[in-house]
């Protein structure tokens, strides 16, 4: 989200809402390193379909969705978009060395960076062509909405497509290839860049003067939401640390308890 917009007239509800999503992958990710990498039988909750059914894709809708929406307040996507592409094919690197190296398989091809990259990145050559083309901006946000759900119903057809190609150039598409090598936090762009671009649609829909909603939020409320505008504001940055500084810690204090 651009930081252009006065202060007063930012859309805390955003980030506060991205603050949420933060909490709720953080206590996702330090569940499952409870359980799985220290091997505690406790959090039970990771079995259970009503999570992986219900609230997993409600914790991705929100930072697909609020990363969509966000998009129509950026005054420069291109650059934000290199900006995220970079620090993906970063976090690939990284992986892979850790992966191959290191022993510890955590690799990681194509995750939520990659896609929000791309997807930014993309509706950065929309806004574009929009400009240039002097296309109407009200049927820019149809064309915009209509894409994004023809994307997203596509979904329900890729099973017929798995393992039928060698091609790792399809992999970011959802299409599992064959052999390809196990990975972590696989997030293609069918059918969540189409939740990016209806939620893009939506943000350029409700958000037109690029303003709050709730302006008239009083000051109790702008309290509790202040710690959560933070993270969201920060939302980057937590995402790439949160991991590693969560399992160190647990490492070390299960260590210390003499539990490992």
């Amino acid at each position: 989200m651009s930081d252009k917009a006065p202060k007063k007239d930012r859309a805390f509800e955003l980030d506060a809402l991205r603050g949420v999503a933060i909490i709720m992958m953080m206590f996702m990710h330090f569940s499952y390193d409870i359980r799985y990498e220290f091997g505690f039988d406790t959090f039970e909750y990771l079995r259970s379909a009503w999570f992986w059914t219900f609230v997993h894709p409600i914790i991705i809708v929100l930072f697909v969705g609020l990363s969509g929406i966000c998009c129509t307040f950026s005054r420069n996507n291109v650059k934000r978009g290199l900006k995220l592409l970079a620090v993906a094919l970063a976090f690939t690197g990284v992986t892979s060395f850790v992966t191959y190296k290191m022993g510890i398989d955590c690799l990681i091809l194509f995750n939520v960076l990659h896609m929000l990259a791309v997807s930014t990145l993309f509706y950065a050559l929309v806004a574009f062509i929009e400009k240039k083309t002097k296309i109407n901006t009200n049927q820019m946000t149809f064309i915009l909405m209509l894409f994004g759900v023809w994307i997203t119903m596509t979904n329900n057809n890729l099973d017929m497509y798995a393992y039928e190609s060698e091609n790792m150039l399809l992999y970011p598409l959802g299409i599992i290839v064959k052999d390809a090598p196990d990975v972590a936090d696989y997030m293609p762009l069918i059918p969540w860049m189409g939740v990016f671009l209806i939620c893009a649609a939506g943000g350029r829909i409700l958000y037109k003067e690029k303003k709050t909603l709730f302006a008239g939020a009083g000051k109790t409320i702008r309290s509790i939401t202040r710690p959560l505008e933070f993270m969201g504001r920060h939302s980057l940055i937590i995402y790439l640390v949160h991991q590693p500084i969560i399992y160190g810690i647990l490492f070390l204090i299960f260590k210390l308890t003499g539990h490992i």
